[in-house]
């Protein structure tokens, strides 16, 4: 079977796979191996924006930005990886502005931004203007930048390749095996280190704004692979998916002024979070969604709500706003400019995943033991800085700081490192698996997602209490005293074994979340 030698690959090519390849190909040959044509890739449906304390409209500091980071993720987050994170988003946005990237425009030609859920000046007092966007299409814009560079930067791409192992021998990584989609042949790549920027698992719910293809590949392959996946109890919904089908109505319409009414046509976040009202963090508005419809106040006694744009110019939703404009009246058949959008939560992040350290390096256990040559960034890693919620906009910004300090991480080790031998028939176990299958390439992803689905059933039966996006009736508070940790899961002959290891607290204390 074919053999390809390269310095690192990195699997997946959306924008933290992207970049990684794009820090790490300056000094080493690097491969990006992808399911997907690149710019196919997940990363282009993000719309609403990058977070960065860039203040190009008002005062803002990254150090407001940690705060609503950790306070977001209700103190599950390690302070840490905040801190860095949202102090290098500054120059990270800056550094993709100089690659090209077409940021929308204040009339003084800097940067826009506008304001987005849970984002916060001043410590929470007030929100800030912090996204910064390219109308509706800012992940878009960041793959194409990204490509772009990376074909530039000479990194070679195999797309269409499915990779269904990773080859671990002396207690390294040392490679993985890849199914070509095109052929059915089986496609084995040495390398000295391995980066997995796979994307989530999001098609282990029923409605989604994930794509068909976010099936949890690299944490599944991890997984088996005896690597621990962290607090995979905790999975984001989206408040604003397109009713029924999940699509993604950005947050940028409430950041716009859109507004969420109920039957009745009340602006019902007002009862529940009075400060921020539409533009909360997103557990708490999906919750919200949720408890309206529940106790009866859903649109014509069904289940969603209205989001309301038709009092805001005409002109901002089409010039702002313009992909939304497409999708609702693509799917629905609405005007949003004239009548409000039906929508509903839907299961949309992972916070969970497989474990690193802030140099994108993979964590075996609680001890935070790295296995050589094996990093991950991207929403397929749990560095932790989403903890148990993500706020709206630190994806791309996680995607971009996290995969760019991990290819450096990357690029770096394998100046050093020698090649660390293949095991012996390193295909045979693929091999054999696929001697067992019909329809190839869906049992592989069903597969993935039944594992996923398995560790995260697991974290949330055993943690007994509500946190961020993990929400209990039958244990409704945040317990501090027990529950102040990460789960880690680990596959253990068709089981889940939890353990557990500290969260890092630097800046902030645990506190009570209120808006």
């Amino acid at each position: 079977m074919p053999v390809h030698q390269f310095d690192g690959i990195i699997v997946g090519a959306g924008g933290a796979g992207l970049m990684a390849a794009l820090q790490a190909s300056g000094s080493a040959r690097i491969a990006v191996l992808s399911k997907l044509y690149p710019t196919r890739s997940h990363t282009g449906t993000a719309q609403g924006g990058i977070g960065a304390a860039l203040g190009n409209l008002e005062e803002d500091r990254w150090e407001w930005h940690m705060f609503d980071t950790v306070k977001g993720g209700d103190y599950l987050v390690d302070q840490d990886a905040a801190e860095i994170m949202c102090r290098e988003a500054v120059e990270t946005v800056y550094e993709l502005e100089h690659m090209g990237l077409p940021f929308s425009r204040t009339p003084e030609g800097k940067i826009a931004q506008r304001p987005f859920g849970g984002h916060t000046k001043e410590f929470g007092k007030a929100p800030v203007k912090r996204s910064c966007y390219a109308a509706d299409r800012t992940g878009h814009m960041i793959l194409q930048t990204l490509y772009q560079q990376c074909i530039r930067q000479g990194v070679t791409f195999f797309d269409e390749y499915h990779v269904v192992d990773l080859l671990v021998n002396q207690g390294a990584a040392c490679g993985v095996v890849a199914l070509q989609i095109a052929t059915g042949e089986l496609h084995t790549f040495h390398a000295k280190a391995v980066l997995f920027a796979t994307g989530g698992y999001g098609r282990i719910y029923k409605i989604t704004s994930n794509a068909l293809t976010l099936t949890g590949d690299g944490m599944g392959v991890a997984f088996r692979r005896g690597i621990p996946l962290e607090d995979m109890e905790f999975f984001q919904f989206h408040p604003t998916g397109i009713y029924k089908m999940g699509i993604l109505i950005t947050e940028a319409a409430r950041g716009e002024g859109g507004i969420l009414r109920n039957k009745s046509g009340e602006r019902f976040m007002e009862r529940y979070t009075p400060t921020l009202k539409d533009l909360a963090p997103r557990d708490m508005v999906s919750r919200a969604i949720y408890k309206e419809v529940r106790e009866g106040r859903g649109i014509d006694g069904k289940d969603y709500v209205h989001l309301d744009l038709t009092h805001l110019d005409p002109k901002v939703i089409h010039e702002k706003l313009p992909d939304i404009t497409d999708f609702v009246e693509t799917y629905l058949g609405i005007d949003p400019t004239k009548r409000p959008i039906p929508i509903q939560p839907t299961a949309h992040y992972a916070m969970g995943g497989i474990p690193t350290n802030v140099q994108g390096e993979v964590v075996a256990d609680e001890k935070n033991t790295v296995l050589a040559g094996l990093y991950a960034a991207g929403e397929c890693a749990c560095v932790s800085v989403h903890g148990a919620n993500r706020l709206g906009t630190n994806s791309l910004v996680d995607i971009i700081v996290f995969g760019r300090r991990g290819g450096k991480a990357l690029g770096e080790f394998v100046k050093r490192a020698p090649f660390v031998p293949l095991p012996e028939k390193p295909e045979a176990a693929t091999a054999a698996r696929i001697g067992r299958l019909q329809e190839l390439l869906e049992a592989f992803e069903l597969e993935n997602l039944l594992d996923l689905a398995l560790a995260t059933v697991t974290g949330a039966l055993a943690r007994e209490e509500s946190r961020g996006a993990h929400y209990r009736e039958d244990f409704p508070k945040r317990d501090d005293a027990k529950w102040l940790r990460h789960s880690l899961g680990f596959l253990r002959e068709g089981r889940v074994e939890l353990r557990y290891k500290p969260v890092a607290i630097t800046r902030f204390q645990p506190q009570e979340r209120k808006y």
